[in-house]
């Protein structure tokens, strides 16, 4: 068989029977086996053929030179049939003996490898002859990890990390070693099927580089975003992003000018009292160390109860409150708070305390951009912004820190919740028509807001009494107020009142 299968090496790739599909390594290792049983099969029919030769004796010389012609060509049919298959398919095929000798290459074989069947010394050369390397270097495969190496140790195995040095490229390769045992169990044979993966190498480098493309470009892409939401952070902090929401816009560059909503909302107006004479005692630099360091206390007040600031005004806070007015006049209550906090630290280090106004109004408005094609702003225009920032003036007026109007008063959730007494209708600069106010002195000292609540019933009947014009008794008990909490403002405004007003009534 050695000779007639080397022979049909050089000759049959020609005449082979071509598949239309490639099978499988499985498929393939399978019908090997059938070829050769169905060899072995007929080699046993010759030796039964001829030993039935010998032991008939009666039979003819013609007839024996018949049956034996039948038997080899049988057996050669069979190996011309398996050499056919091989030859046939478009994968490599090499078989070397039980020792390590290379028996067969077909013809695909040999186009990878260079050449087919060569005489070895030893298997341990069987890399150096046939220049197999390990893939991406100049390293010889070593003998003993070649699939069709280990095949001989009756082991099945894969390998993708060969590679073919020819005179002008570099072929990689797979292969797969596969032991073929005798009747006893011994290997007799090692085949290996391997194949040219130069196109699947291709396509890995190029899945790697794309890859590696892709993330790059993700890396660029989330570069981008950073520096747009940095931008869009650095926007905000001129343009709040709430007032782009209220316009129904995510980013500064959709925002026109003109551009414009109404809606209902509430305006806190916050100044602090004496500032011109108190930024006079000190530098330019100074005063901005200060502003900063006071604004930059109060804006978390504002934002942590749903607020966001509208504007700056010098040492002036605008901030707007679309949700409830609770969170108006709580975040008040909290700027009063952190104010005192701010005050003692002040003190420690020889500072004289401040003092801040507020002023609280709820009502419709108009929130859109003005100005020109170069230069426009964000802005919020009507009466309720106009109201609020008099109602802190008034603040000044009253000696106390936080006052709210009548409108903020009746959207309340429960006012209950909240320290309130009333302080007076007023008319304000700019209005016909009067506006009920009153204090939230929630943030008072502990002993002046629990005077002001024992108060509060003495307080709210005196209060009665002038709106009913009975000014002598309500006197009386304003004075009855001020004896248990000096420190009340309103009352000792009040008091005043009434001895001007029964003297004015008097001389009526």
């Amino acid at each position: 068989m050695r000779n007639v299968t080397q022979f049909s090496v050089g000759r049959g790739a020609s005449s082979g029977v071509m598949l239309e599909e490639q099978p499988s390594r499985e498929q393939l290792l399978l019908e090997i086996e059938r070829l050769r049983q169905q060899v072995e099969d007929l080699k046993e029919e010759k030796a039964d053929l001829e030993i039935l030769l010998e032991t008939t004796a009666e039979h003819s010389d013609t007839l024996t030179s018949e049956l034996r012609y039948r038997a080899l060509e049988a057996v050669r049919e069979g190996e011309i049939k398996l050499v056919q298959f091989l030859e046939a398919i478009p994968l490599g095929v090499a078989v070397i003996d039980a020792l390590g000798q290379p028996y067969y290459v077909n013809h695909a074989g040999q186009l990878l490898l260079g050449q087919g069947v060569v005489p070895l010394n030893a298997v341990e050369n069987l890399s150096e002859v046939y220049q197999l390397y390990v893939a991406g270097t100049d390293t010889i495969y070593p003998s003993e990890n070649l699939p069709i190496v280990r095949a001989l140790k009756g082991e099945t195995s894969t390998a993708e990390d060969i590679e073919i040095h020819q005179l002008d490229q570099k072929v990689p390769i797979e292969g797969w070693g596969t032991p073929i045992f005798d009747e006893e169990g011994k290997v007799a044979f090692a085949i290996a099927v391997f194949q040219d993966i130069t196109k699947r190498k291709q396509a890995e480098t190029d899945r790697h580089n794309f890859i590696n493309e892709l993330h790059e470009l993700n890396q660029k892409l989330e570069k981008s975003l950073v520096a747009e939401e940095d931008l869009t952070d650095a926007y905000g902090r001129f343009v709040p992003h709430q007032f782009l929401n209220l316009l129904g816009y995510e980013s500064i560059t959709d925002v026109n000018l003109g551009d414009q909503v109404q809606q209902e909302m509430s305006v806190l107006f916050a100044d602090i009292r004496d500032f011109t004479t108190l930024s006079e005692t000190m530098t330019p630099q100074e005063n901005f160390n200060f502003i900063n360091a006071y604004l930059s206390r109060m804006e978390p007040a504002i934002t942590s109860h749903h607020g966001f600031i509208d504007k700056y005004i010098g040492d002036a806070i605008m901030a707007l409150f679309s949700d409830c007015a609770d969170d108006a006049v709580k975040a008040g209550i909290a700027m009063l708070h952190i104010l005192n906090k701010y005050n003692q630290r002040r003190e420690t280090v020889g500072y004289v305390p401040i003092q801040i106004g507020i002023g609280i109004n709820t009502g419709s408005l108009m929130l859109g951009t003005v100005g020109g094609k170069s230069r426009m702003d964000s802005t919020v225009i009507s009466d309720a912004v106009n109201l609020a920032s008099r109602i802190e003036g008034l603040t000044k007026n009253y000696g106390v820190p936080l006052l709210i109007s009548h409108a903020t008063f009746e959207r309340l959730r429960n006012p209950a919740d909240y320290a309130i007494r009333i302080v007076d209708k007023v008319q304000v600069k700019g209005k016909s028509q009067f506006v009920t106010v009153y204090e939230v002195f929630d943030a008072d000292p502990k002993e002046v807001r629990a005077a002001k609540l024992e108060n509060l019933h003495i307080y709210n009947e005196a209060m009665l009494l002038c709106d009913r014009k009975e000014f002598r008794e309500a006197g009386k008990l304003f004075e009855q107020c001020l004896r248990t909490n000096p420190n009340d403002q309103v009352a000792r405004i009040y008091k005043k009142r009434c001895q001007d007003w029964r003297l004015l009534l008097k001389g009526i």
